[in-house]
């Protein structure tokens, strides 16, 4: 009897084990879309406050940059994902980058919600866990009162 409910308690804190993973998977992900809105934040300070003319550091990779001079404010070349970029005036470039924005804020909720449905699942089996648990202590007081009752 005993080894069946001990298997039970195993199994079940491997599901809670193997949740609780998927949910720190998601995390991670809402943290690095977060990241980018506040690049794209930075971005479209950069573009409404620079000016034709001003001195800006281009960074080339590994933590070098480079100063150079924006030549045109108003030819913003913005990603537009699967490796194609275009040109776009200022207003234009900054609609295609808090549209990116809404896109990543739709991505934040619908992974938040995932991660809320895992945490309720997980709290369910922790919750079935104890009970169990609990279930055995009791078993196991009995059992022992059982014994002391055959020996008297």
């Amino acid at each position: 009897m005993m080894g069946g409910g001990q298997q039970q308690l195993q199994q079940l804190s491997q599901e809670i084990q193997a949740l609780d993973e998927e949910i720190e998977a998601l995390e991670a992900e809402i943290a690095d879309y977060r990241e980018e809105k506040a690049d794209i934040d930075d971005a479209v300070e950069a573009i409404e406050t620079l000016d034709t003319g001003a001195t800006v550091q281009v960074p080339l990779g590994g933590g070098a940059y480079l100063r150079a001079e924006v030549q045109d404010i108003d030819e913003v070349i913005v990603s537009l994902g699967g490796n194609y970029s275009a040109e776009q005036e200022q207003d234009d470039a900054i609609d295609v980058l808090r549209r990116k924005q809404e896109a990543l804020d739709d991505r934040i909720e619908e992974t938040q919600a995932e991660v809320e449905e895992l945490e309720s699942e997980s709290d369910e089996l922790e919750q079935q866990a104890q009970q169990m648990q609990q279930q055995m202590q009791q078993q196991q007081m009995q059992q022992m009162q059982q014994t002391q009752d055959g020996e008297e």
